[in-house]
C-alpha cells in the first residue's frame, strides 16, 4: 500500500470538509438549533450523499457510466440554486427571530438526515471532488477494489469525525447571545459560495 498517497487522501479529504462550505454550515446551523442529535441526524444524511456520489464516481471509472460536461454543469447549477435558497431561510429565521423556537422546528434550515442528504449530493464541491480528485488515488494498493474500497470507509470515517468536531465547536456558543449572528454567517457564506459555484459554472 502506498501510504504516502493515502496520507495524502486524508489530509485533503480532512481540509475540505472543515473548509467552510454548504455541508459544513448546515451541520453547524442545525447543531445550534436542534443540538447533537439533530447534526447527528444531518451528518448520517451527508454521508448517505457521499456514498451516492462515490457510487457514480466508481461506476465512472469502470466505465459504467457516463456523463457529457454539460449536463455535469446543469447539475452543479441546480444544487448552487438550492443552495442558494437554504442560506435565504437561514437569514430569514434570523431576521424573524425564529432561531431555536418551535416555530422554527419544521424549516427546511433546521437540518437533518434529509436535509443533509440533499445538501450534500447537491454540493458542487463535493460533485467535483468525487468526478475528478477521488479517482486519482485509486492506485493506492494494486489491487483496484481494495483501493476504492479503503478510500470510500477513509472517507466516511474522516467525514463523520471532522464533521462532529465542527458541531462541537458551533456547540461552545450555542448558548451565547452570538449565535445567532454566527447562523446569520452561515446563511450569507452559503449564498456567497452557491453564487461563486454558478459563476465558475457558467463564465
Amino acid at each position: 500500500m502506498n501510504y504516502i498517497e493515502y496520507f495524502l487522501y486524508c489530509f485533503a479529504v480532512v481540509i475540505m470538509i472543515a473548509t467552510p462550505g454548504p455541508v459544513m454550515l448546515l451541520v453547524a446551523s442545525a447543531g445550534l438549533k436542534g443540538g447533537y442529535r439533530r447534526a447527528l441526524q444531518t451528518i448520517f444524511g451527508t454521508n448517505l450523499a457521499s456514498l451516492v456520489l462515490i457510487a457514480a464516481s466508481i461506476a465512472i471509472l469502470k466505465g459504467f457510466l457516463t456523463i457529457s460536461e454539460q449536463w455535469f454543469n446543469v447539475v452543479k447549477v441546480l444544487g448552487c440554486l438550492y443552495i442558494v435558497y437554504l442560506g435565504v431561510q437561514i437569514l430569514r429565521e434570523v431576521w424573524q427571530g425564529d432561531v431555536g423556537t418551535e416555530s422554527a422546528s419544521g424549516n427546511v434550515a433546521n437540518g437533518g438526515f434529509k436535509q443533509g442528504f440533499l445538501v450534500a449530493i447537491s454540493n458542487p464541491k463535493d460533485i467535483i471532488f468525487f468526478a475528478s480528485f477521488f479517482p486519482q488515488f485509486i492506485q493506492i494498493t494494486p489491487n483496484l477494489n481494495l483501493s476504492l474500497g479503503i478510500l470510500t470507509v477513509s472517507w466516511i470515517a474522516l467525514d463523520f469525525a471532522t464533521l462532529s468536531c465542527v458541531y462541537l465547536m458551533f456547540n461552545r456558543f450555542s448558548r451565547s447571545k452570538m449565535y445567532q449572528h454566527l447562523l446569520a454567517c452561515c446563511g450569507v457564506i452559503l449564498i456567497v459560495v452557491a453564487l461563486y459555484g454558478i459563476y465558475a459554472t457558467l463564465f
